[in-house]
């Protein structure tokens, strides 16, 4: 008898050993309830992306619960990513398309506006949708209003001040045409720009 028992007892206990393996990929109503609400105190407070929401969830929630596995961090971050999207306070598109307006007018490259976004995970498509009005020679015009570069100099021009200019605007993602043209651009000329309509 217990030799015909004994798979069966086996068998037995690898079920409840896999069940208990399933459990405890599970995140438990608290963690679910935490999820929830945590996101919706973060989305309260200002916009996020779904990455950016996922990772703070996770972050926080390695903190928080001791002992908690990947899957359940995994389970929690797509929860709270679920709530904010059925609560429409978790939007990609109009995320990048507010971020893109804000950094174009406070004097930021299509280029440097790009890689915040993607860097924030963003996908590729909706940043370009977001960036195609776009205007980065009236960006790189404000960039210079807020540096003193080009029309808007008050020091004596030199060759390395010329450098100094031209480099700045390449390393804020400008083409090399662009920054060449606020560089040489009259007065006149960049506050025409910046006088039309704001984008």
């Amino acid at each position: 008898m217990t030799e015909n028992n004994e798979p069966t007892d086996k068998a037995a206990g690898t079920a409840l050993h896999e069940n208990a393996g399933e459990e405890s990929d599970r995140p438990t109503p608290r963690m679910l309830s935490w999820a929830r609400n945590s996101a919706a105190y973060r989305l309260s407070k200002r916009m996020m992306t779904e990455r950016q929401l996922s990772d703070a969830i996770t972050r926080k929630a390695r903190q928080k619960f001791d002992g908690i596995s990947d899957e359940q961090v995994k389970a929690l971050a797509a929860s709270a990513v679920a709530f904010g999207l059925d609560v429409k306070a978790l939007d990609d598109t109009a995320y990048a398309e507010i971020r893109s307006r804000s950094s174009a007018r406070a004097g930021k490259s299509k280029k440097a506006i790009a890689q915040t976004l993607a860097q924030k995970g963003v996908d590729r498509e909706i940043v370009t949708q977001a960036l195609t009005d776009a205007d980065d020679l009236r960006a790189a015009v404000v960039y210079a209003r807020r540096r003193a570069f080009g029309p808007f100099r008050r020091a004596d021009l030199d060759d390395k001040q010329k450098a100094r200019e031209l480099s700045a605007f390449a390393r804020q993602g400008f083409a090399y045409d662009i920054g060449a043209r606020v560089f040489a651009m009259e007065t006149e000329e960049a506050e025409e720009i910046l006088g039309g309509e704001a984008w």
